[in-house]
């Protein structure tokens, strides 16, 4: 028999095909009565899909009495309950290393964006402002100070695209990485002090809620610029927000908020900032890399007991 398999949330149609192909599934979010339908039939199943959006709690993976792994469609994993799973032995899988390109492309891009004005003047000459005058200078992109918080694989990534355009980098983590050349800013409000522009690639959770504060943000200065490609919630949002509406720093770049899909009304008017719906890995070639490593990670568990990227 098939291995009984929960599926949090809908899927990219390949994936949902390619789960129902491999393994016996059932889609929960299409139950009126999710609690109802979980205290009913929790016990049928050995195996969770879910991702990065959808999480899983404590509660749910209560309510799995029988649950041997969670495959998760995403690279964060702050909203499934790893302590939760790990007291259970639950192995919890994601889809790190697919993309990171497509994220640090992503970052670049608003970095470019908001420091040159590309969104802003592209909605100049929309309005028609181009037949009574020029377009205001911006900044310029190259040669110029970036800092990155959290020199992950993503972080790699972004500086990486950095050394095309002849930018001084450093990070701030944790702790030092020891195989980059790369200098160490122990201090956030220093690094962000020192940047002219400030790369948010850390992973969210507790631990780096509102990591990013007032004092940092304030640290980047007038005309320091913000991008966060990680989680909305590493940043204190109504802290950017002030920032970004008194002119306090020079503008940000933003794919991620705190309470998506809602964005803070005030920044909508604002060309200093670029907005995007969390789209860092939205193209085809990553999203069906992630889809694949989602199903791989399922079939290698009931295949072998292992994993091929779990969280650690």
């Amino acid at each position: 028999m098939k291995p009984r398999v929960l599926q949090k949330g809908a899927y990219l149609p390949a994936l949902e095909k390619a789960l129902a192909e491999q393994f016996d599934v059932h889609q929960l979010w299409k139950e009126a009565d999710q609690n109802a339908y979980l205290a009913m039939n929790g016990s049928e199943f050995v195996g969770l899909a879910t991702s990065a959006r959808w999480g899983a709690d404590a509660a749910l993976i209560e309510a799995l009495p029988n649950l041997k792994v969670i495959s998760s469609f995403g690279v964060g994993y702050d909203t499934i309950d790893v302590s939760a799973a790990a007291k259970r032995g639950i192995p919890v899988g994601y889809t790190p290393d697919v993309l990171n390109d497509c994220v640090a492309d992503i970052a670049f891009g608003l970095l470019i964006d908001v420091a040159r004005g590309i969104s802003a003047s592209e909605r100049f000459v929309r309005r028609g402002d181009w037949q009574r005058g020029a377009f205001a200078l911006q900044t310029r992109v190259s040669g110029k100070r970036l800092g990155i918080l959290g020199l992950g694989r993503i972080g790699r990534a972004i500086a990486k695209r950095a050394s095309g355009f002849d930018m001084d980098v450093r990070y701030h983590n944790r702790r030092r990485v020891e195989d980059v050349a790369f200098a160490y800013e122990p201090s956030l409000v220093d690094l962000a002090r020192w940047a002219d522009f400030l790369v948010v690639a850390s992973a969210g959770g507790p631990e780096t809620r509102h990591l990013v504060s007032a004092g940092v943000i304030e640290a980047l200065g007038h005309d320091g610029f913000l991008i966060n490609i990680a989680r909305g919630t590493v940043v204190d949002e109504a802290a950017l927000v002030d920032a970004l509406v008194n002119k306090k720093i020079a503008g940000a770049g933003l794919d991620v908020f705190e309470n998506e899909p809602q964005v803070p009304v005030a920044l909508l008017a604002l060309d200093n900032v670029v907005l995007l719906p969390h789209i860092a890995s939205g193209t085809n070639e990553t999203r069906r890399a992630m889809a694949d490593l989602t199903l791989a990670n399922l079939r290698s568990f009931f295949e072998s007991g292992k994993l091929l990227t779990p969280v650690v």
